[in-house]
């Protein structure tokens, strides 16, 4: 397709806007595809607004409450305390322009600062962006390498790939190398491999030693340079981290120590604290129940001589150091042998690898039922075999349940966590298995295709099907390597919290963005057919389409038309495969400076984010993967570890000194210590 200049930035933008509505971000139809998309309700002016003005009271109120307890003076040197006061202020005064314009305004500020709020409300998001921060000046010399080697292969490119008066070999420059623009682009989008090798083959096809060229490019920049950005943000990110880690460890040891001070005061020797105290202390203190109660027993140890020293009690606090590991509750007593020898059996581990076995067996006559329905319609389909089959493995499922809970009780049983998932899913399959019993009458003989009722039996026994191969997940426990992965994952869940809501952030401020600059800029147009592929000829009457185009693609759904819409396409973009087509759509729509906007979230998202999380995997894995070295399968199951940031540097962490300690609290702005 010809690539159109489009209007100048000057020209667009005051027209696009004129058709932003105020609430518009907030509406979401069914469909995001403008061809399906129905009216959707907006609520009236004045109800989000009202939302809006409570939580700025509550932030108002959370900001008088702050600077009252840390005085004005603390006030001042924090910058974050000084930032959230600005966004309010400015909120304030968006939120007023919006009810005096009675929600008609064309642009809300306050919808990019909202996000501030949940960043200074989180210690953790600040730290981890202040090492983000850290992290960028070394990350900024690869990307200016980058940007030379991609400047470098541009020109030659340009060099190379030059206007003929030969227009049969004119392929490579009329679609790649047409200008600096464009050839910066195929180029960057080559770096992410989404158009490889469709940008070489006008040239491949005339001479195969142009191959050399795209090869040298792609081997230089996306396997050479990309590998080296993930290993220095995994080395400066990780470096940091442990920098974050050890300023912690020394504040909950200063912490530890002024407990001591206050502590030794109150009563006891100058250098020893009562046991007593410790333990009131405890009891009214808020942490964990798991820590107070280890805490608790571990001072109790010290009730016979009353007393602990400075080394001493510092010694009981680093049970808040130690992982936790999860004990299961003793095996229930039966007096009866036959009970015993038969809790013994399906106690063993090789109930487990039974059960395993048939889940296994389960699933293979799922799929080989599936595979000889493919071709048929919900008419043609025999769903009595499956689902009498399936009703003999349900029962068996239901009698693998009730023999563990004979053998663990119920508490034991409770105590793993593959065991409620499989307990849940066996629960739902037999109530699905009852209800299809109750309606469909077994064994089938009345039945006929045709009927469906509330629900076809096709729906529900495919419903089932699902099921079962949800609950096949129970292997995972048993198996060594891939218990580690899924306990890696689980801990980058709940361990990388502060990630996640950063990454949630960015999100939130380019799909804002991407709304300002680009609702509404691309429209079907009419006559195209919603459910198949129109011929050319219809085409050509409304626009020309090329392969690869958005158009061509029907990435129709792809859009900025609504905050979830812009969220999906921005998700899109970060995965790069096929990231061109909407980059070169909305060039051509709008503005060739759209490309800018495309390239910094490629930038800020798959360059650096995806590299950031894919070196926080390694550290987890590896730390993970030499701690379970020794264990055996059944260790991996029964011991349940809770890693922390703090674990994981452990071994790297450098422990301060006593003087150390009495320095920085007599040094403390709030303490007063003799």
């Amino acid at each position: 397709m010809p690539y159109s200049t489009g209007p100048s930035i000057t020209e667009w933008m005051p027209g696009h806007y004129a058709c932003i509505d105020g609430t518009t971000p907030g509406r979401v139809s069914v469909s995001s595809d403008p061809r399906y998309r129905t009216l959707t309700w907006e609520p009236p002016c004045g109800v989000t607004e009202s939302i809006e003005m409570v939580c700025l009271i509550i932030f108002c109120l959370d900001l008088a409450v702050k600077s009252y307890l840390i005085g004005w003076d603390e006030f001042r040197k924090g910058k974050w305390l000084i930032g959230y006061t600005m966004v309010i202020s400015v909120s304030i005064i968006d939120w007023v322009l919006s009810v005096s314009m009675v929600c008609d305004e064309k642009l809300r500020v306050r919808r990019l600062l909202r996000p501030f709020f949940l960043l200074q409300n989180s210690s953790l998001m600040k730290k981890t962006l202040k090492c983000i921060k850290r992290t960028l000046p070394e990350i900024a010399s690869v990307i200016l390498l980058l940007a030379l080697h991609l400047c470098l292969f541009t020109m030659i490119g340009m060099l190379l790939f030059a206007k003929t008066e030969d227009s049969e070999k004119n392929g490579e420059w009329r679609l790649h190398f047409r200008n600096l623009t464009t050839s910066l682009t195929s180029l960057l989008v080559l770096l992410t491999t989404a158009n490889n090798p469709d940008v070489m083959i006008p040239a491949y096809s005339l001479n195969r030693a142009y191959a050399i060229f795209f090869v040298a490019f792609s081997v230089i920049g996306t396997y050479c340079l990309m590998n080296l950005l993930t290993a220095i943000i995994y080395n400066q990110f990780r470096g940091y981290l442990l920098m974050s880690v050890q300023t912690s460890i020394i504040r909950r040891r200063l912490g530890i120590r002024a407990a001591f001070q206050v502590l030794s005061c109150l009563g006891a020797a100058e250098e020893c604290v009562c046991v007593d105290t410790v333990l009131k202390v405890m009891s009214r203190v808020q942490m964990k129940s798991y820590y107070r109660s280890t805490i608790t027993m571990e001072a109790q140890k010290y009730a016979d001589v009353g007393t602990m020293d400075r080394q001493q009690f510092q010694k009981i606090f680093e049970e808040l150091d130690k992982d936790r590991i999860k004990e299961h509750p003793p095996l229930p007593q039966y007096n009866s042998p036959i009970l015993q020898r038969l809790q013994v059996i399906f106690s063993h581990y090789y109930l487990n690898i039974f059960g395993n076995a048939v889940a296994l067996v389960n699933v293979i006559c799922i799929c080989t039922v599936l595979v000889l329905n493919s071709e048929k319609s919900t008419a043609e389909r025999d769903n009595n075999i499956l689902e009498v089959m399936n009703l003999c493995f349900i029962l068996f499922y239901l009698f693998e349940m009730c023999m563990k809970v004979f053998a663990f009780g119920w508490r034991g049983y409770l105590s793993y966590r593959n065991n409620i998932f499989d307990g849940l899913v066996t629960i739902l399959l037999l109530v699905l298995q009852i209800t299809i019993c109750a309606t469909y009458r077994l064994p089938y003989s009345q039945w006929e295709p045709s009927y469906h009722g509330a629900v076809s039996l096709w729906e529900m026994v495919r419903l089932v099907n699902m099921l079962i191969v949800f609950r096949f997940l129970r292997i995972i426990p048993d198996i060594k390597l891939m218990a580690l992965v899924a306990s890696t994952l689980l801990d980058l869940v709940k361990n990388l919290r502060a990630f996640a809501g950063i990454l949630v952030v960015v999100y939130y401020v380019f799909a804002v963005f991407g709304i300002w600059l680009f609702e509404g800029a691309i429209k079907p147009p009419p006559g195209i057919s919603v459910l198949s592929n129109t011929s050319m000829e219809n085409i050509t009457s409304n626009f020309t389409m090329e392969c690869g185009t958005y158009e061509q693609l029907q990435y129709w759904p792809n859009n900025f038309d609504d905050f979830a819409a812009a969220i999906i396409l921005l998700y899109d973009v970060m995965i790069v495969n096929n990231w061109q087509a909407f980059m070169d759509a909305y060039s051509r729509y709008t503005t060739e400076w759209a490309k800018v906007y495309f390239v910094c979230w490629w930038l800020t998202s798959s360059v650096m984010w995806v590299n950031l999380f894919v070196a926080l995997i390694l550290e987890n894995f590896i730390y993970k993967w030499d701690r379970s070295h020794s264990c055996s399968v059944t260790d991996v199951e029964r011991i349940r570890y809770e890693t922390t940031v703090q674990l994981m540097f452990k071994g790297q962490i450098q422990e301060p000194t006593e003087e150390e300690l009495l320095c920085q609290l007599h040094q403390h702005p709030h303490l007063h210590l003799q």
